[in-house]
């Protein structure tokens, strides 16, 4: 049976034109969708009542054979064919996925293909298929519910998900049939469910996000309705997973266990470590109990014990905390709430350490796995216009800076990391030789000076525009970063009006990890930067001085040089390549100097005779009669 949808007065012009909308939290392990009913945000649940679906799809020849709880339930008997935590690797390169699927038990096909495919008998199948597989279950249990075609989605990325792995998750919903009104982080999408919670609330926020497979933490200023993401920080490979991994580890090392390459054994030993998770979350001890095969197990898993084996991963979601608070500039005494978001942050040891860290209590008001997916449901509501009178405003941020390679290898950074989005940025450039009348152009990500230190984007080209002198052309490039933190960069021409743009979209993307390295590489190496970029600048300026000198002297050199002339400058060059060929910019320099003070008079007499040409045939009279031509 049909709902009806009944809007208060201003809110829409007629009931019946209330538009269907969601809000889909894809996470790792579980996932969830929700709407807004009579101004109430609720998640939907199945015909079994129940709102959890986990992230789990299992493929026979025919396809999808079983999806969700009853995927999840058949991992053991069909391990290779049963696809789980695909979030890890969506966005990420054959390489990536080959080291994260070892841990996981998928079989990668063997191809040339620069897509990573899962083997499956259903074939082959991308991060993106699967995805999209589980959202089309979604999409369908929201429009069941509803009783009508959803008009349009809002779906929730971690907060550190780079522009190729947002791209996936995109790309993943328009496979699924869904259109997507825009990509929200997940604890920016917690923070509206708390925001809109406590209307007229102006504070600084921490989101502590531990999902089954993502850990993010952000900083954000709620104020009047307007929600910004300070910084930003967190590892899109540490969660729930990790915990269930470190019992089985245990375990292993206790019953002393080989589990050698028997994929069933191994979903087993986790399935079984999640439920000694969930049972600990309210008792002090669990039995870890097991038969499959001619394996048995039967242990007892303290609190105590399972306290002890999360700390290591506990502690590094500190120091994500840590590092989000160096960024937004915020002691901890200046967070005045730390939201729970996340089914891991159900542990109790997880809420006592960030309690401890933050030295406040935390928020669990809302159900830690309900309030990504409510958040987004509400911000999906607004963008569809059921709510036009909101006022609701969110200022996401940009995790890494944006940038160009210029010449020598060095990096023109046009946005930078925690700009908020969207955003866009201009800046002119120019060409590097005479009667240039093309432009590669190559889009970097990263925090260094140099390119070989950043990660790169993508690489496009400007043709046709006329050639003229170096240096004279006007080349503006712009950067544009969408509300979804897609990344689409163009160049112009200004006097030809030649352009040409790319929408960056490589085939993987930035694991978390390395995106922290990246920042913190950064701050370790920013001296050993700067020279590193003044001496690229340096070896720059001495090429562009050496050919400028070659062209000319190619030119005109025997008219205005005698021969002790000519062997000084020539001397003074091959100072200037030699000491380009050292690490030393000082040396550049001063051989630059060097050379410019041997051609001066070289440079003088070309001036003048280029002035006496200018004025051959000509008075002072007929220049004053051009001045003033009254």
């Amino acid at each position: 049976m049909a709902l009806l949808q009944i809007s208060e007065p201003g809110q829409s012009t007629a009931p019946h034109q209330h538009r269907f909308a969601a809000g889909i939290d894809l996470g790792t392990t579980n996932s969830l969708v929700a709407t807004v009913r009579s101004g109430v945000a609720n998640v939907l649940q199945d015909q079994d009542g129940e709102a959890i679906f986990p992230s789990v799809v299992r493929y026979d020849k025919h396809g999808v054979v079983a999806i969700g709880k009853a995927a999840r339930e058949q991992a053991a008997e069909d391990p290779y064919n049963t696809i789980s935590s695909v979030k890890r690797l969506i966005g990420l390169s054959a390489e990536d996925i080959a080291e994260s699927a070892a841990g996981m038990m998928y079989k990668l096909e063997k191809n040339d293909s620069s897509v990573p495919r899962i083997s499956t008998a259903a074939g082959p199948k991308t991060a993106i298929e699967v995805s999209a597989d589980i959202l089309r279950a979604l999409r369908e249990r929201a429009e069941l519910s509803l009783g009508g075609e959803l008009t349009g989605v809002v779906v929730t990325v971690p907060a550190y998900f780079d522009d190729t792995q947002r791209q996936a998750t995109k790309d993943a919903a328009r496979l699924a049939g869904l259109n997507v009104y825009r990509l929200v982080n997940e604890p920016t999408a917690a923070a509206i469910a708390y925001g809109l919670d406590q209307a007229e609330m102006d504070a600084t926020i921490a989101v502590y996000d531990l999902g089954g497979g993502t850990f993010d933490i952000s900083i954000l200023k709620l104020e009047r309705g307007v929600f910004e993401v300070l910084s930003t920080a967190g590892d899109t490979a540490l969660g729930g997973d990790d915990i269930d991994q470190a019992v089985v580890d245990w375990i292993i090392s206790q019953q002393g266990i080989d589990v050698g390459n028997d994929a069933g054994l191994q979903r087993s030993l986790l399935d079984q470590a999640r439920s000694v998770k969930h049972q600990l979350s309210s008792a002090d001890s669990a039995q870890f109990e097991l038969q499959h095969g001619d394996t048995s197990i039967s242990a007892s898993v303290s609190v105590d014990t399972f306290n002890e084996l999360l700390s290591g991963l506990l502690e590094r979601t500190l120091k994500s905390c840590r590092s989000a608070l160096r960024q937004a500039k915020l002691k901890k005494n200046q967070i005045d709430n730390v939201v729970m978001v996340g089914g891991s942050t159900r542990v109790p040891a997880v809420r006592a350490a960030v309690s401890a860290f933050f030295e406040k209590e935390v928020l669990t008001d809302i159900n830690p796995d309900e309030v990504v997916a409510i958040g987004a449901s509400l911000q999906a509501d607004v963008l569809a216009g059921n709510k036009p009178d909101s006022d609701m405003l969110l200022l996401d941020v940009i995790p890494l800076s944006l940038g160009i390679e210029t010449h020598g290898g060095l990096v023109e950074q046009i946005i930078s990391r925690n700009t908020t989005i969207p955003a866009a940025r201009a800046q002119e450039f120019t060409t590097y030789k005479d009667g240039q009348t093309a432009m590669a152009l190559h889009v970097v990500q990263g925090e260094r000076d140099l390119v070989r230190d950043c990660r790169s984007l993508g690489r496009f080209e400007l043709r046709g525009f006329n050639p003229v002198v170096a240096g004279q052309a006007r080349i503006q490039v712009t950067f544009q970063v969408d509300a979804d933190g897609l990344l689409t960069v163009s160049a112009l021409e200004k006097a030809s009006n030649v352009h040409a743009e790319v929408q960056i979209k490589p085939s993987y993307g930035l694991l978390d990890s390395e995106i922290e390295s990246m920042i913190r590489d950064s701050m370790t190496n920013a001296e050993q930067d700067v020279a590193a970029r003044m001496l690229q600048e340096q070896r720059v300026e001495a090429e562009r001085a050496v050919e400028a000198l070659d062209a000319a002297m190619a030119k005109d050199a025997d008219q205005f040089l005698d021969q002790s002339e000519k062997q000084k400058i020539l001397d003074a060059r091959a100072s200037v390549l030699e000491s380009n060929d050292t690490g030393d910019s000082e040396a550049i320099k001063k051989a630059l100097r060097g050379l410019e003070k041997v051609s001066e008079i070289y440079v003088s007499r070309r001036m003048n005779a280029s002035i006496g040409e200018a004025m051959k045939g000509k008075n002072i009279d007929s220049y004053a009669k051009q001045d003033n031509p009254s």
